[in-house]
């Protein structure tokens, strides 16, 4: 990563703070109502797409800052006899993700970060996580994405490190981000441990990057 810190210049970095605020000041602009018909918008169009439709283990997040929420898709997923799997900060390791089975009953502790999840415990037993290479698919937060289907994150790079790990396995889960509609742009500036997606979908629209057209 320091390598590829490097290979950045200044300005890139400064674009990409700069853009990483601004975004992040758009959702948190979104009013109860909005963030509401967003999700519910959001869960429509997921619940069209084929890979959603055959998945049997799916990854999503419990919105924080102003995301949108995936969390509607939860009955759905269950009416179909889908495992849902949250993000968890990996203890003791290099700002990494577990990915733990969640349901109703899972404890529950906020993160580091005020973000919650399962507490440390619970995920601490491997029978209840499953690797990143073996979920059908991964639904993941963005702060913005362009026309292109690139994405930017949140800057901690927990997804990156972990996923960046698959490229040494044969199988790899479908990575679909997922965003309110105001957080698109036009171009942003990329980084080389950017993690590419198969799609992304907001609460109005579906892109697809251009390495899949």
């Amino acid at each position: 990563m320091t390598q590829q810190l490097q290979a950045l210049s200044t300005q890139q970095l400064q674009d990409r703070r700069a853009l990483r605020k601004m975004l992040r000041q758009r959702r948190r602009a979104l009013s109860p109502k909005q963030q509401k018909n967003a999700s519910n918008r959001l869960t429509q169009r997921l619940r069209q797409l084929p890979d959603i439709q055959r998945a049997r283990h799916l990854a999503l997040y419990l919105p924080n800052d102003g995301e949108i929420d995936p969390t509607a898709l939860l009955p759905w997923l269950t009416s179909r006899n889908a495992r849902v799997y949250l993000p968890v900060l990996r203890p003791l390791a290099d700002n990494s993700l577990w990915f733990v089975n969640y349901h109703p009953q899972t404890p529950m502790v906020a993160n580091r970060f005020g973000i919650s999840e399962p507490s440390t415990r619970h995920a601490a037993h491997p029978s209840r996580r499953r690797p990143a290479w073996a979920l059908d698919v991964i639904l993941l937060p963005l702060v913005g994405f362009d026309e292109n289907g690139e994405r930017l994150g949140m800057g901690g790079g927990f997804y990156d490190r972990t996923l960046a790990r698959l490229k040494d396995n044969g199988s790899r889960p479908r990575l679909i981000g997922i965003a309110h509609d105001c957080q698109g742009v036009e171009r942003l500036p990329t980084a080389p441990w950017d993690i590419p997606l198969d799609a992304i979908v907001s609460d109005s629209r579906l892109v697809i990057p251009e390495h899949h057209r």
